[in-house]
């Protein structure tokens, strides 16, 4: 199993495992417990649409709890045969079958084992009668204009909520307003009636919703006599002023209802968290207006609601603060009526401290906590198993109201305790179950788990426990087979192990070891550590053109074993994009690549790459910005005219989408160059006002150009033209130097002076010298060029020097003064030698005496070595001369010369150079070199090899280094194994020898050789070769150089022309259905030269004169025929002739002398080495 937290996971898990012991604490079925409820029904209604009615109570425990049921605090019957129950559930269905109604009632469910027992809170079964209005003749109301009235409703009862309308017969409502309001009780009143109230078909319509009913009530008529039409022998203008009279009237409200009508109070109470509605409606004429106010304070800001043309105020959600007297006043021009209301805001009982369920050791201590609030205060009672506590005492408990404390507890405490608090408004209950058990610890995660985490993540090895009394964690390794220690192990309250910052190292088995006072269980988990995911979007923060082509690419990286489960997706502002991109194809998407053709400014955004695994997930974003360059600036315009200054005022143009980041301010005017345009100045995007510093003497024109990130706009059109008066100088040269001279003689050189930083016309300088330190006057001259000669009586002197620069209006500057030196002249001493130390045969230390720093006649720079090599001491041969040179930098009077010849002698001069060349050379110092060690063999070849001999030859090394004493030919075995045989030394201690036989060798064996050549002072580098030996029946005997001798070509020829004529002979007489064995007649008549061709190997010359090898093991004593040949190779062969006989036999090969060889088999190798030739 693989496993992967996140962050907020791990959050929530880590809160979980804070909680107590004894409340978070899951008991395992196996294990006998109390029952506890686990799901139960809340208020049934029984519609009559529905097929039937569950009442659900589900409950665990062991024993298997048993359920009983009460109705209405009396047993209730599960066997009734018109009701289903389900086995082992106290769960049961109700069939609508039209007797339900017998079932309306308040249940409560018991589950009981023999430890304790549980009960539910009540569960409530309406049966909802189906609403009607009763059946009435209702008499129509005649009433006259101007007078109030109410049509009353009524509504039946039913199954809330109630939903009232007024309509009438055509189901259109009856419009209310100012003077026409429906109560919440469903009556309609009017404040005053108008003949068009007049209708005889006013329709009260009560809807159930929950109970998909509407019910209408009979319809009512309602009569308005005009009072124009009450007495027609009256004139017109008297009826009107009595109606007015008559009919116009204070406020009477209507509702609430009152006595008198001037003035009421009424008492309404309300339930925390519901929604209050006062309503006020007034009868009068005019029309009476209603206004609404909190007496003694505001009414409560943003929760009230004047509804319904102010006849109602709302407050929704009410609090404790909403408590007090609101008044309504109803008034017009006669007058007002107002009422009270005291709202009372009440609050059925909730829990402050819930009585919560524990698992106890016997012998401990506990406690129960149980309070409530509500208003009026909630009362509360405790209950042991569903019956009064006082009916089961324990001694020492102490039992209070909102406490129960437990001193000792005992296996007999174990029992579902219930605390019940009630007020007027309602009761709630709450279970607290008390399991007094002792048990081993009982580990719930199973054995063997396997998990899995990436590195730098967190890891979490299960190890969910049940123990009694509380018991200790511990986890291991187990290779390691101790507790972990260290910050980054973490074990939770369920003893979880948690790994922090996991590396590769943590990946294993792990144990977790739970041990209380009864007895301790373990089990093992195992723990994979894969790497972690990567991902890169490239490329970072693209800034792309209008137009282009945006390609961006999401990089991935993760472990093998989750390649798999590896996927990749885009997405643009959160919003995923399809996985083939769009219709058009301008956005595809292929697999890690994104590719937008043809960017516009919709495509602008945060784009971002998700990789998720079955472990980790990570996500890279990256931000595309559609850019374009800015239009140029516009209406550039000069203003603040002065001699070195001008305003430079322009407008920006259109960034596309890039904020400007600088304007870029150009100007021409250079008279050496006219029409070049030279930046000036650079202004930050936010500015588009400068004001320009200006040199004199020039006549400028500016424009400007603005940049962004994509880059520069077009220059602006230029401004007007602006021309500065001339000045004198404002700076004078820089980089005032001298140039290499002759000695005692300055060359004086400087930068000269801009055309635009003349100032005016007629430039010159002024230059000024004197000895540095001397109190002497100045000299002085004025030129127009960049360079001045000036004599100087001493070599290497240092002097004052300054360059003023001048034109017509006047000087520059007062000039900076330099110091310059007049021209070197070479040493003219020669350093003395003290010494040659000889640190080894191709080092030596020269030290030497420094030369006085007058005689130096400039800057010394350091000092020279010169050597040559005169002759050498091995053969005393003179050398010509060949000069190496070495430099030293500074003053210094000692230095190494490497790299020289061993036993050789030197001639060595040291002389002092400075800037203007060398000095001359101090006597030649003769020395030697020691002897040193010999370079390796020039060559080391294996000229000749057989099953059990081998026959090398060698080279001298280039360089000797002292008089060769000999050499050191070393062997062992390397056939193709990891191991190598013993390393055998042989010491040939005659210089002159140019090759060696070794025997005794192992067959068919792969050997190493390696040589070294040695003076007095050591064996110098080894040259190596590696050689097979040949296996049983096999020998070798050619040369290396046979190859080259003219008799060896000549008989090649002729064995190739006798091929040739006996494949002819053999094609021409198998054309004719003749026979020939070739292989029959060679055996029959065999060629010695081919057969000696086919026995021998590759090989030079062996010498016969050899030294016994130390530590023989065996001899070897071959004789063998000498092959025959017609001619001598004595005067055909290369080195010493000695070597051949003058039959042309090898004497190494056939002299048959006795050789002694030491050699050690550490294996064979069935494949012979190809010798060199």
């Amino acid at each position: 199993m693989e496993m992967l937290l996140s962050g907020r996971g791990l959050i929530i898990s880590l809160i979980f495992l804070l909680l107590k012991f004894s409340t978070a604490i899951e008991i395992p079925p196996s294990v006998q417990q109390v029952p506890t409820i686990i799901k139960q029904s809340k208020v049934q209604v029984a519609f009559p649409f529905d097929e039937y009615f569950q009442i659900e109570c589900e409950a665990k425990g062991n024993p298997e709890p048993i359920f009983t049921w009460t109705k209405d605090d009396k047993p209730f019957d599960l066997s009734d045969p018109r009701i289903i129950v389900f086995n082992n559930s106290g769960t049961f269905k109700i069939p609508n079958e039209g007797h339900i109604s017998h079932f309306q009632g308040k249940y409560r469910c018991f589950a009981s084992n023999k430890l304790g027992v549980a009960m539910s809170e009540e569960i409530e079964f309406i049966v909802p009668s189906v609403p009607k209005f009763p059946k009435e003749k209702i008499d129509p109301l005649e009433v006259e204009e101007g007078d109030p009235i109410v049509l009353p409703c009524n509504p039946p009862q039913g199954l809330p909520p109630l939903h009232i309308y007024w309509m009438n017969i055509e189901l259109e409502h009856i419009q209310q307003d100012e003077r026409v309001y429906m109560s919440q009780k469903g009556d309609l009143y009017f404040a005053n009636v108008e003949e068009k109230d007049s209708r005889n078909d006013y329709c009260c319509f009560a809807a159930f919703p929950r109970l998909r009913t509407i019910v209408q009530k009979m319809p009512m008529k309602l009569t308005v006599n005009s009072l124009k039409h009450a007495n027609d022998s009256s004139s017109s203008t008297e009826i009107g002023s009595k109606a007015n009279s008559i009919k116009q009237r204070k406020p009477r409200l209507l509702l609430p209802p009152t006595v008198s009508g001037s003035g009421s109070e009424s008492s309404v109470t309300i339930l925390k968290g519901d929604t209050l509605l006062l309503e006020c409606f007034a009868e009068g004429l005019p029309t009476p207006q209603i206004d609404w106010k909190k007496m003694g304070d505001d009414l409560p800001k943003g929760g009230e609601k004047e509804e319904n043309h102010d006849k109602t105020l709302k407050i929704e959600n009410v609090s404790y603060r909403d408590k007090g007297n609101y008044r309504c006043t109803a008034s017009n021009f006669l007058g007002t009526a107002t009422h009270d209301f005291h709202v009372i805001v009440e609050e059925p009982p909730r829990w402050t401290e819930k009585p919560q369920s524990g698992v106890y050791s016997t012998g401990s201590s506990g406690i129960l906590l149980c309070k409530a609030e509500g208003e009026p205060q909630p009362t509360t009672k405790w209950k042991v198993n569903g019956s009064p506590i006082e009916n089961l005492p324990f001694a020492g408990d102490v039992i209070s109201p909102h406490e129960i404390s437990f001193i000792n507890l005992q296996p007999n405490h174990t029992a579902v305790y219930q605390c019940e608090a009630s007020n007027v408004h309602g009761t709630i209950l709450a279970n607290a179950n008390i399991d007094v058990i002792d048990v081993r610890p009982l580990i719930q995660t199973e054995d063997g788990e396997n998990y899995a985490t990436v590195v730098g993540y967190s890891a979490f090895l299960h190890c969910e426990f049940f123990a009694s009394p509380e018991a200790i964690v511990s986890w291991q390794k187990v290779e390691e087979a101790k507790p972990l220690e260290g910050r980054r192990y973490h074990i939770h309250e369920n003893g979880t192990l948690q790994i922090n910052r996991t590396t590769e190292e943590d990946a294993g088995s792990y144990s977790c070891w739970v041990e209380n006072a009864i007895g301790k269980t373990a089990v093992t988990a195992n723990l994979d550590i894969r790497n972690a995911t990567k991902l890169r979007v490239s490329p970072k923060n693209p800034r792309i053109p209008k137009s282009h082509v945006l390609e961006l690419r999401c990089e991935s990286k993760c472990d093998s074993h989750l390649k798999d489960s590896l996927k990749l997706s885009w997405n643009k502002d959160g919003e995923a994009f399809e996985i083939n991109g769009t219709e058009d194809g301008r956005i595809i998407i292929d697999g890690a690549n994104l590719t937008i053709s043809n960017v516009t400014l919709e495509d602008q955004g945060i784009y971002s790459c998700l990789a998720q695994t079955a472990l980790d997930s990570i996500a890279d974003i990256t931000q595309v910005t559609v850019l374009d360059v800015p239009d140029p600036p516009e209406k550039l315009h000069l203003s603040e005219r002065q001699n070195r200054s001008v305003r430079l005022t322009w407008e920006a143009g259109d960034d596309h989408n890039s904020n400007i980041s600088e304007y870029i301010v150009e100007f021409e005017g250079n008279k050496e160059e006219p029409g070049r345009w030279e930046e000036l100045t650079r202004v930050q995007g936010k500015e588009t006002t400068v004001m320009l510093p200006l040199a004199p003497y020039v006549r400028y024109q500016f424009r400007v150009i603005a940049m962004n990130e994509v880059g520069r706009s077009r220059p602006s059109r230029p401004s007007d033209h602006h021309e500065t008066p001339p000045a004198a100088p404002d700076k004078n040269p820089q980089n005032i130097r001298v140039q290499a001279s002759q000695p005692k003689e300055m060359i004086i050189k400087w930068e000269p002076l801009k055309s635009m930083e003349q100032n005016g016309p007629g430039l010159e300088y002024r230059v000024t010298w004197k000895p540095q330190g001397a109190p002497v006057e100045w000299e002085e001259e004025t030129v127009t060029n960049h360079t001045l000669r000036v004599m100087t009586p001493t070599v290497y002197a240092p002097y004052d020097v300054q360059v003023q620069a001048i034109n017509q209006l006047g000087y520059g500057p007062e000039p900076q003064s330099v110091t310059l030196y007049s021209g070197e002249d070479y040493p003219d001493t020669a350093p003395v030698i003290h010494g040659v130390d000889v640190i080894n045969s191709t080092l030596v230390k020269v030290t030497w005496s420094t030369i006085p720093k007058e005689r130096v006649h400039g800057r010394l720079k350091g000092y020279q070595i010169n050597w040559w090599k005169t002759k050498s001491l091995l053969d005393g041969r003179t050398h010509p001369k060949e000069v190496n040179i070495l430099r030293f930098s500074g003053q210094r009077n000692s230095g190494m010369v490497p790299s020289l010849d061993a036993f050789s002698e030197f001639h060595l001069t040291v002389l002092a150079y400075n800037s203007k060349g060398a000095g001359p050379e101090s006597e030649p110092y003769i020395f030697q070199t020691p002897e040193g060690v010999p370079e390796q063999p020039t060559f080391l070849k294996v000229i000749k090899v057989d099953k059990d001999t081998a026959t090398l030859s060698w080279g001298l090394p280039k360089k000797l280094n002292g008089n060769l004493t000999g050499y050191l030919l070393q062997y062992q075995i390397i056939n193709d194994t990891y191991e190598i045989g013993v390393l055998n030394d042989i010491n040939i201690t005659n210089p002159s020898k140019p090759s060696w036989r070794l025997s005794n060798l192992n067959a068919t064996t792969k050997y190493k050789f390696y040589l070294r050549a040695c003076t007095s002072k050591g064996c110098g580098k080894p040259i190596t070769e590696e050689s097979s030996t040949l296996a049983e029946g096999k020998y070798a005997g050619l040369y290396d150089d046979i190859s080259t001798q003219g008799w060896f070509i000549g008989l090649m020829c002729a064995i190739a022309l006798l091929t040739l004529i006996l494949l002819t002979v053999c094609f021409v007489k198998r054309n004719k259905g003749g026979k020939y064995s070739v292989k029959e007649k060679e055996d029959l008549h065999p060629d010695p030269e081919v057969q000696s061709g086919k026995d021998e190997t590759f090989g030079e010359y062996s010498d016969s004169d050899e030294k016994p090898l130390k530590g023989s093991l065996r001899s070897l004593n071959r004789d063998m025929q000498a092959t025959e040949s017609a001619d001598s190779l004595v005067e055909y062969g290369e080195g010493d002739h000695a070597l051949f006989n003058e039959d042309g036999s090898f004497i190494g090969a056939y002299a048959g002398s006795k050789e002694k060889g030491s050699v050690e088999s550490n294996g064979s190798s069935t494949a012979t080495f190809p010798l060199r030739s």
